[in-house]
């Protein structure tokens, strides 16, 4: 079984697992929502980083220890290991964040002093609103840089192209950071698409296209890397090469990626 998709901490396994897996107990686990605005998702307590949860992404608390707690992201299935700190109570978030980056406010004042920035997708709960604010029950945000959950975008292009100026960072989901498969998941998960967090789970995803029928929003497949056609002859990635979010010609990418080392593209595909 795929650790990133076994909500078993070594110990305690979710009730799903009885008669797959040995475990010292089970349990239904414990539901929560991530309570700061960028958390890591980790391979073991204190481990490397697999991948990042966002502020309002639920998560089912399977075990708990030395401080983290282990659970699976309910957004995409990935199990991992955060900081119990990072953890709050479970919520059903109204609102999401459809700019890159916006902030959290004490009141809603433009002055004032931001309590913390959120990225791209953190989700929310609006209990208020004043003049060109929500509130939150994390604090204020502008109405402008909120959406509602139940009004998704409806091309991941343009969603991708929202990450322009964001850093590549491996393993990351956010406006502070990215690689290539959480650019992609965040671009189709905004469009109300499912989409696994690693690029070896995406090329799983859709259907296999051919190179002369590939598309604006479908998805091509190197070894360990994934980018995003915006039509038949371009496309938009985050990439080490630039370290960084970049649109580029396909013919140009291709040549370059096996020149490198990186070998061809392995598979074309349609979510």
């Amino acid at each position: 079984m795929d650790r990133r998709l076994t909500p078993f901490s070594g110990q305690v396994a979710h009730v799903s697992l009885k008669d797959r897996v040995r475990a010292e107990r089970f349990t239904e686990g414990e539901p929560a929502a991530v309570a700061v605005p960028l958390a890591d998702l980790l391979s073991s307590p204190g481990g490397a980083r697999d991948r990042q949860l966002l502020m309002g992404d639920a998560f089912l608390v399977i075990d708990r220890c030395d401080g983290h707690a282990f659970g699976q992201s309910a957004k995409d299935g990935y199990c991992g290991w955060l900081e119990e700190e990072a953890l709050g109570s479970a919520a059903q978030p109204t609102h999401v964040v459809a700019v890159p980056a916006t902030h959290l406010y004490p009141e809603p004042r433009v002055q004032a002093r931001e309590l913390a920035g959120l990225s791209f997708g953190a989700r929310v709960v609006v209990i208020g609103e004043a003049r060109n604010f929500l509130e939150t029950t994390a604090g204020w945000c502008p109405a402008m840089h909120l959406r509602p959950v139940d009004a998704p975008f409806d091309d991941p292009v343009e969603v991708a192209r929202l990450f322009f100026g964001t850093p590549y960072l491996w393993g990351g989901n956010s406006r502070a950071g990215i690689d290539c498969s959480g650019l992609a998941q965040a671009a189709l998960l905004a469009c109300g698409i499912d989409c696994p967090g690693d690029s070896d789970l995406q090329q799983r995803i859709g259907t296999e296209v051919a190179e002369r029928d590939l598309r604006r929003g479908d998805l091509l497949f190197w070894k360990g890397h994934v980018a995003m056609a915006v039509d038949a002859e371009r496309m938009i990635h985050a990439t080490g090469y630039v370290m960084g979010v970049i649109e580029e010609e396909i013919a140009a990418a291709v040549a370059r990626i096996t020149a490198e080392g990186g070998g061809p593209v392995v598979a074309r595909r349609r979510p």
